[in-house]
This record gives structure tokens, sequence and C-alpha cells, in this order.
């Protein structure tokens, strides 16, 4: 391993020498434009304002709910103020909509504690306001409903265990530090993921059964709390680990289904872990539970509830129209306001297309701003739109637009300032950025990671070959407070961090749009066999 990862140095630094000189030929690198990007996105900055807009005004921007499109209307807006041209919005099958109307849930026996916690995405709600006794249901396998039937008409149920709080320790906060940068320069670039089954008969999971097993019992509602307290919190498989803060925080379940059929699943509501936790100590002492609790929700019909994307275009002179794109994932959860995930990403991208606008800048190609829905549903907004303009993955049977497009840029990991990319494998584009990372050290991008990694829209790109890429970021409290939690609000944003991500993205497109030649792409992927799907 270590004489591969050698000789891929080797290679890389012959072939940095000679870009070196390539890039910076005829004043190909323009140092003038770079101080004019510094100057905007340093001094008048309005990224934080966009943020507040999409996650105070539009949160949580759940696709298919009335704030994700009342932002996408929004982000149109705005975008064409700004004198973006081919500004629009492209539609996509999606499923039924869903939003929350009302929610509020109150221990009150043994004690009155109002509850903290966050309706699962997707579920019925109560019929109205409702009071009943809580339970706790242990259920492993189809085996154990024997044990419950008849007993939970009316009921809540508890769905899991008790779940230990840890004190806060370890890495709370991450930064890029050098032993961390070092570690994600010595990974091995990983093999590529075996395509997944796809059309293959699957039948329900035991998640399902039980689901159904509480419909046919006729429970009044589930509660339970969230997943584990300790996650790996990295694109990769990091060493590192990143302890969740609880202390009131929610990192609720898995929503329901998209049909809108509530036959499949009885009101659900992840809980405070600390307050689950003392309904079941409270439980286990023989004492009796109640809890009053309210659930509206609403579903919206599949022509109401389209997904969407939303594009503008900063034009340019290119005759072929080839275009560099810019993207992050527009929706949320329904938890929180959808701050750092990924309102933060989507106001970096607005923000870096704002200041080349308005420095003047007149790009060679086209640099287009690309805004996904359904993201976190599986990618669904930019795998569509791979589909309608790129090409097929599954068949590698590529459409026209395909050969336009230079490169694809991605934003999806909270609030904090960028420190490199990951190169996605493609070692040949690695000496072009290292002179285009030189003006921006000051800023402390300095990384560039041959790993390839896997979690955002930039997948979708990467898998039918487009040279795609995530930027390397600060996790900050990304992984331990706010991804999918409801402390996912504007308070977590760090302003000088978005405005150091908009000068280093607003470079980064303008070098793609500039360079005379399109940056190399890796070998176009295999198409997947029949019957499989390509990479999920």
């Amino acid at each position: 391993m270590h004489r591969r990862l050698i000789a891929i140095a080797a290679c890389c630094l012959l072939a940095a020498v000679a870009v070196s000189t390539q890039e910076s030929a005829g004043g190909r690198l323009d140092y003038a434009m770079y101080s004019k990007i510094r100057d905007e996105g340093l001094n008048h900055s309005q990224a934080l304002d966009h943020v507040s807009w999409l996650a105070d005004v539009y949160g949580p921007r759940l696709q298919g709910s009335p704030a994700m499109r009342q932002a996408a209307d929004w982000v149109v807006k705005k975008l064409t103020g700004w004198g973006l041209t081919s500004v629009h919005q492209e539609r996509w099958p999606f499923g039924k909509g869903w939003g929350l109307l009302r929610f509020s849930a109150n221990m009150i026996e043994p004690q009155v504690l109002p509850l903290i916690g966050v309706p699962r995405s997707w579920t019925p709600g109560t019929a109205g306001s409702i009071t009943a006794d809580v339970v706790r249901a242990d259920i492993h396998s189809e085996a154990d409903f024997g044990k419950y039937r008849g007993q939970l008409a009316g009921k809540i149920v508890l769905t899991q265990p008790v779940r230990e709080v840890r004190m806060l320790e370890g890495i709370i906060v991450q930064r890029w530090n050098d032993a961390l940068l070092k570690e994600a320069m010595t990974m091995p670039i990983p093999p590529a993921t075996p395509p997944a089954a796809e059309g293959a008969a699957r039948g329900p999971s035991l998640a399902d059964k039980i689901q159904q097993f509480f419909v046919d019992e006729h429970v009044a509602a589930t509660f339970d709390r969230g997943s584990d307290a300790f996650i790996v919190a990295g694109d990769n498989q990091m060493s590192w680990r990143t302890q969740r803060t609880d202390g009131g925080t929610i990192f609720p379940s898995a929503g329901g289904a998209r049909d809108g059929n509530p036959a499949k699943m009885v009101p659900s509501v992840t809980l405070a872990v600390e307050h689950y936790n003392r309904m079941l100590r409270i439980l286990d002492k023989g004492i009796p539970v109640k809890v009053e609790l309210n659930v509206q929700t609403q579903f919206y019909d599949e022509t109401d509830a389209n997904g969407v994307n939303v594009f503008g275009d900063l034009p340019g002179s290119d005759p072929n129209g080839e275009f560099v794109l810019l993207g992050a994932h527009l929706d949320g959860v329904g938890t929180g306001t959808g701050a750092t995930d990924n309102a933060a990403g989507v106001a970096v991208m607005m923000e870096a297309m704002r200041i080349l606008k308005t420095i003047g800048a007149r790009p060679r190609r086209t640099i287009r701003l690309g805004l996904w829905g359904g993201e976190e549903e599986g990618m669904l907004g930019s795998k569509a739109y791979v589909q309608a303009h790129l090409g097929d993955p599954k068949t590698m049977a590529l459409k026209p637009e395909y050969q336009k497009l230079a490169a694809y840029y991605n934003l999806d990991n909270g609030t904090g300032r960028i420190h490199g990319v990951w190169m996605q494998g493609n070692l040949a584009i690695v000496p072009i950025f290292e002179e285009w990372i030189k003006p921006l050290r000051d800023l402390e991008v300095t990384t560039l990671t041959p790993q390839s990694v896997r979690g955002s829209d930039y997948l979708s790109f990467d898998d039918v070959g487009i040279p795609a890429f995530q930027f390397m970021q600060d996790r900050l409290e990304y992984n331990s407070r706010t991804h999918h939690s409801n402390m996912d609000v504007v308070d977590r944003v760090q302003r000088d961090d978005l405005v150091q991500m908009a000068v280093v993205v607003a470079t980064f497109a303008y070098n793609t749009a500039m360079r005379d030649e399109k940056l190399p792409r890796k070998p176009l992927p295999t198409p997947a066999p029949a019957g499989r799907s390509s990479q999920q």
C-alpha cells in the first residue's frame, strides 16, 4: 500500500511541474480577478442573509411541502433580481408531499412534563388531541407479536430500550487539523461500489411488519428516541468519531412512506432521549404513565408536490455552450429549519454566483447554479437532472449535453470553511487544482486528497463520469449537533466560514470556466449489468 501511495505521489509531482507551467502561461490564472472576488466576497457578503431567508422564513423545506415550494420561488426571484439568465425550475416525479400543521406532547401522569419531540416525516396525525396510557413493546422478531396482541389498542407505545446519555467528550466541534488532513491524504482509494440490485423481489422488512402490527392492533401512536449517541463523522471511514450532543437535541428516525397511505403507519414521534428514558424508568417501577398528544399533519397530492430543481446562469461566451455547474440541495428534513443542512450550502453557491455577477465576470464557459430537491430521499433531484440532460447511469447512453459540462462542484457538509477538495480518485486533476489553491492558501485551502467519498448530489454526476467534487469542510457541530436534528437552526451557522466558502467556490468556478480545456475525466463507468442499477 505504501509503495502504491509513493507511486501516486511521484506521478502527481511530475504532472504538477508540467501543469504548473501550463496553468500559469499566458495569464490563464487571473490574479486581478481573484482580487475582485475577494473584495466583494469578504467585504460585502450577503451569505448569512441568504441562510436566514431559507431557514428562518422557509425552513425546514421538506421536499413536497409548501415551504419547499416557497423557498424555490424565493430563489427564482433572488437570482432574477441579480440579473442571472435562464432562471427557471424543473419538475420531476416525487410522490405525495407532507406537512406538519400542529404538534404538542405532555406527560400528565405521574407528573407534568412538556415533552421535547418531533413527529416523523410523512406520519399520519392523531384524531385531534388524545390522552393515552404509555406502554413499552419489546419486539425483536415476529415471534414477539403474540406477547402484545390484544393489549395495545389506544396506547402510546415506546419502541426502543433506554439509551445511555454520555457526558460530552472527544470531538464535538470538528475542525481539520494537521493530523486529520494527513490521515485524509494517506487513505487508500476504495474500489468502486458494486452496483445494487434493481427490481429484485423483496418482502416487507421486520420494521414494516412491526408497523403493520401496530396498525392492526389500533395503537394510538408510537414514541422512539432516535439513533445511537455515537456516529462516524466523515464522508469516509476515518478513525475519528464525533459524539452527538443530547441535552434536548433530537435526531429523528426516518419518516413514513411517501404514498400518503395512513393505513401503513400509526402516528410516530421521536422524543428527546432524556424524556424518553424518564418514561421508561417510571414504567420499570410499575407506575403508570399517561401522555396528552396532538399531531396534525397534511398530505399533498402528487400534482402539487412534484420534486423541484432551480437553475440560473451567468452566461459565458463559449460558442459550443460549455458550462460549469455549482450545486447544493435546497430541500431538508422535517426537523429544525435546515440551516446547516443545507441552507448553508445553498447560500454559499448563491453567493458565489452573486459575487461573480457583481464584479462583472465574463466567463468563457457559462457558470450555472443548480439547486436540487429530494436529496434527503436519495438524491432524487440531481439524479433526475442527470437522467434528463446528461445520460442514463444504467446504460451509460449519453446525451449531447454531457460533453458540454466541464465540472460539477457540491456543498453539503454544514457551515464550516473549506480546506480542500475530495478528488474522487481523479488524479489527473490534482496538479491542476494544486495551482488553483496557491492563491487560496492564506484562506486555509491546502489539501487535495485522492479519496473518493459518498454522501451527496455529486455522486449523481460522478456515477456518469463527470468530474464532480465535494469540498472538504470543517464539520464543526454538523455531526454532533445539527445534522438532521431540531437544533439545525440559523444560530449554529458561522458567518465568517460562509464568507470564506463563497470566495473559494467563486474562484474554482471562474478558473474552471476560463480554462482552455475542460478538466480531465476518469474513464467512463461501466454500464450496469442487465437487471442492475447504478451505484447508490
